[in-house]
């Protein structure tokens, strides 16, 4: 589905991409939406292919480490899904490797692109709230059944899942924490991994004092509020996610003018000393993310999802981990 939905558009429509080679083990679906795209069996047969200058590898979770250091092995620039990887340890490794081989690593953090996500990036820079003293950002998903057979339900967990996007927005508004405290959970009946987390991010380095709340679950069948922001001059209350997944799903084209733009039905609320109703949405496009990687590849400019810059979510999400297994805040160490 990710390459389907999330990369496959994006790159066909960019005038500076080749959709040159996509891997199927044994079907061959992207023939008729892809047809000059040859087929290849095997990350192996991709990465020989000598025409090959990026390669996106967006497997299941665990095998990120593995197939991205191929990647970079065989000389390839890389993007990788998120998370980006398991483990911090694999993570530094393969931004070592891409620093050797001078090479572009990046994670496609792709919800940095969202509607919501910019227009909150836009209050705040604007200085609309005043002083932000309280921010929360949930996923708010219902998926009662366990569908069988599948990875994510194995291997995969919500905290890698959302946990990703939501702590790496989180983390380019208001820089690292210095600790995290956070609750998680399996609450699904039948569950092997955790469907529920709540995090608290304490003490970041841009807003060292702003009290930080990420939260998501797969049982919360009423919609909550997407982000909750206050701050000593208004607050900011948006409903709703960015409508690009949905439309990608459905088979549009990221195209136009209108893309990404969210009906003024969906826009949030904010209250201040001289506003108080509708705020207007920013227009989102993950279409951004592929056109900073043109620019990394062929402009020498750095890209904002830098494996180096998100390494740091991996970072969170272990401490989060522990600090649920142990029920203590636990302090991260940036040097480490």
């Amino acid at each position: 589905m990710s390459g389907r939905v999330f990369h496959a558009p994006f790159i066909s429509v960019h005038p500076q991409f080749e959709l040159t080679a996509i891997s199927e083990r044994s079907k061959n679906l992207s023939a008729t939406l892809y047809p000059d795209a040859r087929i290849v069996r095997s990350i192996s047969e991709l990465l020989a292919q000598d025409d090959i200058e990026l390669v996106v590898v967006n497997t299941p979770d665990p095998t990120h480490y593995e197939y991205a250091k191929m990647a970079l092995e065989a000389g390839k620039h890389v993007i990788v899904e998120k998370p980006f990887t398991l483990t911090t340890a694999e993570g530094r490794e393969l931004i070592e490797s891409a620093r050797s081989r001078g090479l572009m690593l990046c994670v496609y953090q792709n919800r940095r692109w969202d509607a919501d996500f910019l227009t909150v990036r836009e209050i705040l820079e604007d200085g609309l709230l005043g002083r932000l003293v309280e921010y929360e950002a949930v996923y708010a998903r219902y998926r009662r059944e366990i569908v069988p057979d599948t990875w994510k339900e194995q291997e995969g967990g919500l905290t890698y899942n959302l946990g990703s996007h939501i702590i790496d927005q989180c983390v380019s508004l208001f820089g690292c924490p210095e600790a995290v405290f956070a609750d998680i959970a399996t609450m699904r009946d039948g569950g092997r991994v955790d469907d529920y987390f709540i995090l608290h991010l304490l003490r970041c380095s841009l807003a060292p004092d702003l009290r930080i709340t990420l939260k998501a679950g797969y049982l919360m069948r009423r919609q909550e509020p997407r982000f909750v922001l206050h701050g000593t001059n208004g607050s900011y209350v948006k409903y709703g996610v960015d409508p690009q997944e949905d439309m990608l799903k459905a088979g549009a084209i990221p195209l136009g003018e209108n893309w990404g733009l969210e009906a003024k039905s969906e826009w949030g609320t904010l209250v201040n000393d001289t506003f108080n109703g509708r705020y207007p949405s920013v227009q989102g496009h993950y279409a951004w993310f592929y056109e900073a990687v043109y620019k990394c590849l062929r402009k020498d400019t750095p890209h904002p999802t830098d494996a180096s810059n998100v390494l740091p979510v991996i970072s969170i999400i272990e401490a989060a981990k522990l600090s649920s297994e142990t029920g203590q805040v636990i302090h991260l160490n940036p040097h480490k």
